[in-house]
Formats: structure tokens, sequence, C-alpha cells
């Protein structure tokens, strides 16, 4: 099993902002056809610029694990948690995974105990296991001790109205990395509904539904400049070139396709940084029109 770490070190910066990337694991190749099944190698061949960052020669999709940090408004800010280590987990590439993410997020100079605002797309296994570490005795407790932890009601509400019926899998999920913070009292629910939602200086809530009923992306705005962090609503650049390309585990994918193509269109011609929650190096670029669809030119 190719169990990868990415430990490119890498920023952006947006305004007065400087945006970290945090490296966890890069995925392994299958993941693309399981995950994008209709990134057919032909397809994502027909895209040349999608190599060789984002793809193979072959047509094999690249696709990584980590979380975005940087301060705004004095607040340390993380922006999704990976996988994390040690955890039991079905997913052979993100069972009991031993990394060194947390070293790597403070050499960008966000230690645990000095972060203060812990942002969630939405609560999926590969965007949450960072919530929580192992302590001496077994038990999960809070990796950010002294952050809020911030997802948004809607996506909470929809989770916990499954919480009898959930699979095991998705039920352990919860209990290693989404209840031990709940307990601990360390969980915010922000309300987003038709557009933007500020939780911080510079800093919004963008609602994007359709992966999840509650999903949203991250917006960072300073200084005149403004990034996007996509969460899941774009898993791999070649849903730029194909918006209508949906992940196998979309809730609602006709509404997973509306979503992406009302933002691509509105970051489209504009200079907007997009920062793919799962978008190996480069990670990061401008979206600009190209025919039917749309590419990702690479920031610097």
């Amino acid at each position: 099993m190719d169990r990868t770490e990415q430990t490119e070190q890498k920023t952006w910066t947006v305004g007065d902002v400087v945006v970290h990337r945090v490296d966890e694991i890069a995925l392994p190749p299958e993941t693309g056809a399981w995950l994008l099944p209709a990134a057919t190698p032909g397809v994502v061949t027909g895209q040349p610029w999608l190599r060789p960052g984002f793809a193979t020669p072959e047509g094999t999709l690249r696709l990584a694990s980590h979380s975005f940090a940087f301060e705004t408004g004095g607040l340390k800010v993380v922006v999704d948690t990976g996988i994390g280590n040690g955890k039991t987990r079905a997913n052979p590439a993100w069972d009991r995974l031993d990394t060194g993410y947390l070293q790597r997020l403070t050499a960008a100079g966000f230690a645990p105990e000095t972060v203060d605002l812990v942002v969630l797309t939405h609560l999926h296994t590969d965007h949450v296991g960072w919530n929580t570490r192992a302590a001496a005795d077994g038990t999960w407790i809070p990796t950010f001790p002294n952050a809020r932890y911030v997802t948004s009601r809607t996506e909470w509400d929809h989770w916990a109205g499954q919480a009898d019926t959930m699979d095991e899998n998705r039920r352990q999920m919860f209990r290693d990395s989404v209840d031990p913070v709940r307990d601990a009292g360390l969980v915010d629910l922000a309300d987003v509904h038709d557009g933007p939602t500020e939780i911080a200086p510079g800093l919004r809530l963008l609602p994007t539904p359709g992966h999840t009923p509650g999903q949203v992306a991250v917006e960072v705005h300073s200084a005149g400049r403004t990034a996007v962090i996509t969460g899941d609503c774009v898993h791999h650049p070649v849903q730029l070139a194909h918006p209508a390309i949906t992940s196998c585990v979309d809730t609602d994918p006709e509404q997973a396709v509306r979503t992406r193509r009302d933002l691509l269109a509105a970051l489209a011609g504009t200079d907007t940084l997009l920062l793919g929650t799962h978008f190996p190096p480069p990670t990061a670029g401008h979206v600009t029109a190209d025919g039917d669809g749309y590419r990702l030119v690479p920031a610097s």
C-alpha cells in the first residue's frame, strides 16, 4: 500500500495573509478511479494541462491529503484536519497512519496549542482525523485544546440525524474524531444558508452543498485579495475541465454539479486564488475559461 508522505513546504500570499499547505500523505494511485469513476484515463489525457502535476502521463489522477493554515485577524486558523494518526479505518490507505503531520504543522508556526480556530468543511473521515490525537491512556483527546472547532449547522444536523443508522465505519470515525471535541465543549455551529457567512475577520464560509448537505468552502480575504479553499466541492482539477464529473460519495450528485458550476463561473477570469483541498502540488491556481469548461493556471 502506497502511503507516501508529502513533505514539500508551500505557501501563498493573499494580501497580508500567508496560507501554508501542511501535508499529510499523497493518496494512492487507485484513489482517483474509485473517487471519480467518470474521470477515465481517456478523459484525463484529453486535458494536457493536468500533466505532470495533477495526473500521470497514463491518465491516473494524483490526489493528496493536507490542511491549510493561516493567521487572520490575530487568529491562527487550520482548515480541515486530514486523516489522522493511529485511527482504525476500513480504507487500508488511511488505516493506522503514522505521519509527521503535527511536526510539519508546528514547523509552519501552528503548534497545536496555539491554534485558535479549526474549520471543518464537512464531516468526512479524511477531513476530521487530526481533530484528535491519542492520549497516553489510549483515549482520544482534542489535538487543538484551545481552539474552537467550526462546521456548518446543516452539516452537523445531517449527521446527527443519522446517528442511529450510520454504518460502523462512520460511527467509529465519529467516536474517535468528532465526539471527543463535542464532549470537550469545543464545537461551534455556523448558520450558513444562501450566501457567505463571516466567522472571523477576513474569513467567510461559502455554502457548497452536494458532496454533503452542509459542506462549505472557505474564503480568505485580505488587502483586496481573495482565496477560496475548495473542501470537496472540487476534488480534483479534472472537474474544472468537466464539472459534471461527480464523486462516488456525493450525497446529492446533481446538487454537487450545480454547486461546482456556480463556483467555477464566479471565479473564472478573476484574481481569486483557488486552493484545492485534495489537489496535489502545485495545489493552487487561478480559474480560466477553456472551451466548454475551465482549467487551472497554477500559481507560483
